[in-house]
């Protein structure tokens, strides 16, 4: 005989965040537009209900295919939102994913539920349904801790790329103007994870050196228990 619980059971679903950089190098985030109530019309993270037979990062990823086309992207674990009230539908908690891609990789297409799929730079994101703002604010506030003590987004720059690249990625990444140069490029380079390459060819202005990502290197350190010298390489004054 089943096993029959005398609690109420919620409701779980998942959110995505995920984060895209474009060519010009600016931040962006993907929402899709809601074709069904509640908050029809309105702007939303990509999301839904999970089912009884799949996991939540399965959930994630399905969802995030059904609703934007999306697919083949690395999600993490955010946070767990689970305050009364925050869908007029019932109980419901949602597990929130995100990750940062090169936004040029992805074609976005809407389906599902969703009438629309569209990538919103930070500072023109429309009001969202549900409590979405939120989660968007606690995802954003993630990513810009997380570029101070993990070297990410190398995966977004040319296979060969400037110091002055790496400088701007950090820059979009934290929402600051400028690092100061000589402070950034000593704490990057003390990390030992760049390789020098050469040099720019066919430039005007004089060649800068190029370098590439060593990840293998990378991945020696964590193995190596040396995390504190990588945090160190990045968590630089802002």
């Amino acid at each position: 005989m089943p096993y029959t619980y005398e609690y109420p059971r919620p409701s779980v679903t998942v959110d995505c965040i995920i984060f895209g950089l474009d060519d010009s190098q600016q931040l962006k985030v993907l929402l899709i537009q809601r074709n069904s109530d509640p908050f029809v019309d309105h702007w939303a993270l990509p999301g839904g209900f999970v089912e009884m037979d799949e996991s939540l990062e399965d959930a994630a990823r399905r969802e995030l295919k059904e609703e934007t086309g999306v697919e083949n992207v690395f999600m993490e674990q955010l946070y767990t939102f689970g305050m009364p009230g925050r869908d007029p539908r019932g109980r419901v908690i949602s597990v929130a994913y995100f990750a940062l891609v090169n936004l040029s990789e992805h074609t976005v297409k809407a389906d599902t539920d969703a009438g629309d799929a569209r990538w919103f730079a930070l500072e023109e994101v429309p009001q969202l349904a549900f409590d979405h703002a939120e989660i968007l604010d606690a995802a954003l506030a993630r990513l810009r801790a997380k570029v101070r003590y993990q070297p990410i987004g190398f995966e977004l720059l040319p296979a060969h790329f400037t110091l002055s690249q790496l400088q701007q990625l950090y820059e979009t990444i934290l929402g600051v103007p400028s690092l100061n140069k000589r402070n950034f490029r000593t704490r990057i380079l003390k990390m030992g994870v760049l390789q020098e390459v050469g040099r720019q060819q066919n430039v005007a202005h004089r060649p800068a050196m190029l370098y590439s990502f060593d990840k293998a290197k990378y991945e020696e350190l964590l193995q190596t228990k040396e995390p504190d010298l990588l945090k160190r390489g990045v968590d630089f004054e802002i």
